[in-house]
């Protein structure tokens, strides 16, 4: 990928993992790290520092509430410039979804009381209502939106233009999300496999 620096944490089993790489450009400081996110803090181009944390969160109901409420705990300052995006695992309202079992409202409100209660909103995106497809034929297809980025006020302050945008899958059933952070002059990519 021609990065200059990179982080890994190694996946459980065939799931999960996580990857940042990042230029020299991009100051990136490792905070804490477990199998489902990684938390540092960034500044781009000797710019202000942020928070950003990259996270897969867990796909089994009995995992969701103790990963939210770990993540809830990171920032103890609801003022902090906090930017999250990744694999939430989670749809967020019927709109977000195409095919399969209904909407589950209770599924949700993990994500939602974690926006609440840290103060983050999910930033615009655009490319696609979909982030994530199993990938089988059209009465057999289900398509979600399972990644996100959220942002702090204070986050979306340093970046007004910022906005992710979904790219098209290749080689993986998740969907590249890029946020640009700056209407398109600086761009901070996560990618879900």
């Amino acid at each position: 990928m021609k990065m200059d620096n990179a982080f890994y944490v190694d996946p459980v089993g065939i799931a999960g993992g996580l990857a940042l790489w990042w230029s020299n450009d991009v100051k990136l400081s490792v905070l804490a790290h477990d199998k489902n996110f990684v938390d540092t803090t960034i500044s781009i181009n000797g710019g202000d520092e942020w928070f950003g944390t990259f996270i897969y969160a867990p796909s089994y109901d009995v995992e969701k509430q103790d990963f939210w409420e770990r993540l809830g705990t990171l920032r103890g300052d609801v003022n902090a410039k906090w930017c999250i995006m990744g694999d939430t695992n989670i749809v967020a309202s019927p709109d977000e979804k195409d095919g399969g079992s209904p909407f589950d409202h209770n599924n949700a409100k993990w994500l939602h009381e974690f926006m609440e209660s840290s103060y983050l909103m999910e930033i615009q995106s655009k490319g696609g209502t979909f982030t994530w497809s199993n990938q089988r034929c059209e009465e057999n297809m289900i398509r979600e939106k399972l990644d996100r980025v959220l942002s702090s006020l204070e986050w979306s302050f340093l970046f007004p233009k910022a906005i992710a945008v979904i790219e098209i899958p290749v080689a993986s059933d998740h969907a590249p999300i890029i946020l640009l952070t700056n209407g398109g002059m600086g761009t901070f990519r996560t990618e879900e496999s």
